[in-house]
C-alpha cells in the first residue's frame, strides 16, 4: 500500500498510531491536539469568509465575487483536510521518535490568503460594481 493511502487510512483509524514506537509524552500529544484545533479554526474562518463574499457583496461583478469566494473556500477546505494530516503525521513522528514533519502548506495558504486580500483592497480601493 503506497504511503499516501496508509496516511489517509490513519485518519479514520488513529487508535492504529498506538501500534507505533513509543507512547509520548501526553503533553506532547494534548500540543498536537491543540495545533489541530488551531488549524480547523483557520479552516472555519477561511470557509465563513468565502461565504461572507458571497453573501454580503452583491455589488461585486460575478466574476471577481465568485473568484474571491471561490478561493477562500478552496484554501478553507484545503487547511481542515491539511489539519488531520498533520496531526496523524506528527503524532507518528513523535511516537517514533523522529523529527517533526515539516511543510511547505503555511507558506502556500499564507501567499493564498495574501492574494484574496490583495484583490479585496483592490475591489475596496477601486469599487468594482456588478453589472
Amino acid at each position: 500500500m503506497n504511503k499516501i493511502a496508509q496516511s489517509v487510512r490513519l485518519w479514520f483509524a488513529p487508535r492504529r498510531i498506538r501500534d507505533e514506537g513509543a507512547t509520548p509524552d501526553y503533553r506532547f500529544s494534548l500540543a498536537n491536539e491543540r495545533t489541530f484545533l488551531a488549524w480547523i479554526r483557520t479552516a472555519l474562518a477561511l470557509i465563513g469568509g468565502g461565504f461572507a463574499v458571497d453573501q454580503f457583496l452583491p455589488e461585486l461583478a460575478w466574476g471577481v465575487r465568485a473568484g474571491l469566494a471561490l478561493g477562500l473556500l478552496a484554501a478553507g477546505v484545503l487547511c481542515a483536510l491539511r489539519a488531520v494530516n498533520h496531526w496523524v503525521r506528527c503524532e507518528r513522528a513523535m511516537r517514533r521518535g523522529e523529527d517533526l514533519p515539516v511543510s511547505r502548506f503555511p507558506t502556500l495558504l499564507g501567499i493564498v490568503v495574501a492574494v484574496v486580500a490583495v484583490a479585496m483592497v483592490v475591489v475596496v480601493l477601486f469599487g468594482w460594481e456588478g453589472r
